[in-house]
């Protein structure tokens, strides 16, 4: 028996009009507690598909000066591509973003986009290329405190493991402004090698929750974001291991990792 389109359209208006009655419009998150100050850092990272190709050499450089902390993570692709992000954070008691820049461009990004949000005032400026022509968004926002553009490998090495799940907000450019959260939910400790030394990852998944209608019609017709997972190193001196997932908004799973020096 055949549904005609009439009775399917009926269907799906009844089924969007109860999720919003019941769906809310922003779902729950957390400031992260800083559990070890933030401070001078420099780290060298490839990103690769999971293959295992090498498409982009990376660094990261953190300064600090008191609880104000400055990082600039750049990657360089072999196709010319460029990716750029340099995100500013407090880090008096709990994180809270202040600013973030981030610059993409070449062949390896669907369309070029430069990205800045000041989470003091809410100003987010989006500017991209769309056939052919340059188009800009500015528009004032209310950013909640747990915004953390720019700051996951940081969190995730103060994010207690034993807390079922932290969730924190991202302001997502498609191009359109639009924020959703990440729901990042520990997996358990992986064993992994650096030579001949031993150490253990803790896991984490990272789901987008887009929260909403919207959310639902994204889980319906499958544009859900996929899961990202990033490992963390525990300790005395907790650090970033390893990332999959997109490294912007509906682009490809990639790796992150540490990279190994070459012979001088």
């Amino acid at each position: 028996m055949r549904i005609g389109t009439g009775i399917l359209s009926g269907l799906l208006a009844t089924l969007l009009a109860c999720a919003a009655l019941f769906l809310p419009n922003t779902l729950r998150a957390d400031q992260v507690v800083v559990r070890h100050t933030e401070g001078l850092a420099h780290g060298f990272l490839m990103l690769q598909t999971l293959g295992g190709k090498t498409i982009a050499d990376g660094q990261m450089i953190q300064v600090a000066q008191g609880d104000r902390v400055k990082q600039h993570l750049t990657f360089r692709f072999k196709d010319g591509s460029i990716y750029e992000q340099t995100t500013v954070f407090s880090q008096r008691g709990r994180f809270r973003l202040l600013s973030d820049h981030v610059v993409q461009k070449g062949p390896s990004f669907k369309f070029p986009i430069e990205t800045s949000i000041n989470a003091s005032t809410g100003q987010v400026t989006i500017c991209y290329t769309e056939d052919g022509k340059t188009k800009v968004l500015n528009e004032r926002l209310e950013l909640p405190p747990d915004i953390a553009n720019g700051m996951i490998f940081t969190l995730i090495k103060h994010i207690q493991p034993n807390v079922p799940r932290t969730t924190v907000s991202i302001l997502a450019a498609t191009p359109k402004p639009r924020l959703v959260k990440l729901a990042i939910i520990p997996q358990g400790n992986e064993p992994f090698s650096i030579g001949n030394f031993q150490h253990k990852a803790m896991h984490y998944v990272v789901k987008v929750e887009i929260g909403g209608v919207t959310g639902l019609l994204a889980a319906l017709f499958g544009k859900q974001p996929p899961d990202s997972d990033i490992w963390g190193l525990e300790g005395e001196a907790p650090a970033f291991v390893k990332y999959e997932g997109p490294l912007y908004m509906g682009g490809p799973i990639w790796r992150i990792q540490l990279a190994s020096a070459g012979i001088f």
